[in-house]
């Protein structure tokens, strides 16, 4: 595996594979690697020839700073797993060589509404924090395929979104989200919760499969509250817990009652004890 922390450098390597012809499949990560992650990287293996991920903490796109201090490095480790995993580049830059000029945007991207709803409407400026270290990734890459995780479901929208917008000519291939034996949804930020929040944490994603379980024997609010309320009785802050589709043009629609398009129980919610806000989503129906 190379290892590229210079933006020229990757850029040189990345041009001679172009010119040979390789196709190239693009994962962008914070690193604190796991199997989600690593099942994205098999996913590029399967679909290019050659893998290029990215570990980057991307500081704009954090609203609460102590978050940003306290997201897991475990760069080493995470190392390893690339190049197990059969990764062929890994960038790795610092923050000023993202940023050179510092982290003022240097454009606003219009999300329109998907910026309003949801992890937008709790945590403003995200997205277009997202929306900067993603176009910047992509300008560096070029990658034919990228590759994200449905766990992110708000963003993978806004990277679709993106890549429309700026009339980017790479596919964006969205992977199931992977989950531990138990059902937590696998993240980096599981690794802030010590044995008692962890077991706490298996709250969020039994929330979701009572929403399967129930979605047709109630209106979709009436399901909705009861697993908020289950969440706020285990010692959780609930950002929001809706059921949603999505629009024909990209939007976030709130159906009141079942449709034939796809449903998601999306969830945000904060484990009261370790402070760590837990993010999952599953389609319902």
């Amino acid at each position: 595996m190379y290892l590229f922390k210079q933006k020229d450098d990757l850029e040189r390597h990345l041009s001679t594979a172009r010119k040979e012809g390789k196709r190239i499949g693009f994962v962008p990560t914070m690193g604190a690697l796991h199997r989600g992650h690593l099942s994205l990287i098999l996913a590029a293996k399967e679909h290019s020839d050659l893998v290029v991920c990215s570990i980057f903490v991307n500081p704009t796109q954090f609203n609460d700073p102590a978050d940003f201090e306290k997201y897991p490095i475990t760069i080493d480790q995470d190392i390893l797993q690339l190049t197990s995993a059969g990764t062929d580049v890994l960038f790795l830059p610092s923050v000023q060589e993202m940023y050179p000029k510092g982290l003022a945007p240097e454009m606003h991207y219009d999300f329109g509404q998907l910026e309003t709803v949801l992890e937008g409407a709790h945590r403003p400026g995200h997205f277009q924090g997202v929306g900067q270290v993603v176009h910047k990734l992509l300008n560096l890459v070029q990658p034919d395929k990228l590759f994200m995780g449905q766990k992110d479901f708000q963003q993978c929208l806004i990277i679709n979104r993106l890549i429309k917008l700026l009339h980017l000519n790479v596919e964006l291939v969205i992977c199931p989200t992977l989950r531990e034996q138990d059902g937590l949804a696998m993240s980096s930020r599981n690794l802030r919760l010590n044995a008692t929040e962890r077991q706490n944490a298996l709250h969020i994603s039994r929330a979701l499969y009572y929403i399967k379980d129930h979605l047709t024997q109630a209106p979709l609010k009436t399901i909705a509250d009861k697993a908020i309320n289950e969440l706020k009785g285990n010692g959780f802050d609930v950002d929001y817990l809706d059921m949603v589709s999505i629009a024909p043009d990209g939007n976030i629609d709130f159906p009141n009652t079942p449709g034939k398009d796809p449903l998601y129980a999306v969830v945000a919610a904060r484990e009261i004890s370790s402070n760590v806000r837990l993010i999952d989503n599953m389609q319902v129906n």
